[in-house]
């Protein structure tokens, strides 16, 4: 089959690349906003029929959450039109979404189901996204994810590598609980739905097992760097300036992208060690 990946230079993109090697079956079709622009449905369609696209990989997105909510045009223009583009392409379309689509502040596991209410631009556009994509293209898959960190590009975890050598003391957020997701165990996850015989569409949830604060997270990154020297403390959501809420509670139930695809997911904290593996492994070379 062909498949377009887009946003490929993302965190997500990358992993695609990296794991497309395992799958030389298909032919890739890579690209950012160098190569297409998804916004125009012209330059999409195009693309689509000149390449004979079978699948898209929409890991395109606008992810900043503080400066969506003062350009929200521009985040509903990649987030939304954008997906819709894709989806009236004529190709399958995988698509990635994001927990913001709920409130944030529930205190059981989100299913696919469950009612979704955004507290901010990027949920409200990442959710208008969703609804047109399944409006054009009913048989879309729709993966919504959390918490998302690779060896490629700015993330939490390189966040706070980066932190813990600076400083001797840092505080982080533990009323915020969720699910880390490695992009490499959700890029994994992708390529099992592509190789799969049967294509069942509809909305599914991703991340890696098991539940933690941003706190557990940092002192758990912190013990497989062994970072010794940066005193780590717990502290409220209140006590950190967020210029826009962030949600409470962010997992997401998996059990149906589990059973239908049979998909084994691995614990969070043996992602990051792969993840920390890769990062040192880059740093010697």
């Amino acid at each position: 089959m062909n498949i377009l990946i887009t946003g490929a230079n993302g965190q997500l993109g990358n992993e695609m690349r990296v794991l497309s090697v395992q799958h030389t079956q298909h032919t890739y079709f890579f690209t950012d906003i160098a190569e297409l622009d998804i916004t125009s449905r012209e330059a999409v369609c195009q693309f689509v029929k000149d390449n004979t696209i079978d699948i898209i990989v929409n890991c395109a997105a606008y992810t900043n959450v503080d400066r969506a909510e003062n350009d929200e045009q521009l985040a509903y223009a990649i987030n939304a039109k954008a997906v819709e583009n894709l989806g009236s392409s004529g190709a399958k379309v995988i698509h990635i979404s994001t927990d913001y689509v709920f409130s944030g502040e529930g205190f059981v596991p989100y299913t696919e189901q469950d009612v979704v209410a955004p507290r901010t631009a990027y949920g409200r556009t990442k959710l208008a996204g969703e609804q047109l994509l399944r409006s054009v293209s009913p048989e879309a898959i729709i993966i919504r994810t959390a918490w998302l960190y690779s060896t490629f590009g700015n993330n939490f975890v390189k966040t706070m590598l980066r932190l813990g050598n600076e400083r001797d003391n840092l505080g982080v957020v533990f009323d915020q609980i969720g699910s880390p997701t490695y992009a490499m165990d959700l890029a994994a996850a992708i390529f099992v739905i592509i190789n799969s015989p049967i294509w069942h569409s509809g909305v599914y949830h991703f991340t890696n097992e098991g539940v933690c604060s941003w706190y557990d997270f940092t002192h758990e990154i912190f013990v497989q760097s062994k970072m010794l020297g940066c005193q780590l403390r717990p502290i409220l959501s209140s006590e950190y300036q967020y210029q826009t809420p962030r949600p409470h509670f962010s997992v997401l139930d998996k059990s149906k992208i589990k059973s239908t695809y049979g998909i084994h997911i691995p614990h969070w904290t043996e992602s990051l060690h792969s993840c920390l593996e890769k990062l040192t492994a880059k740093l010697d070379q």
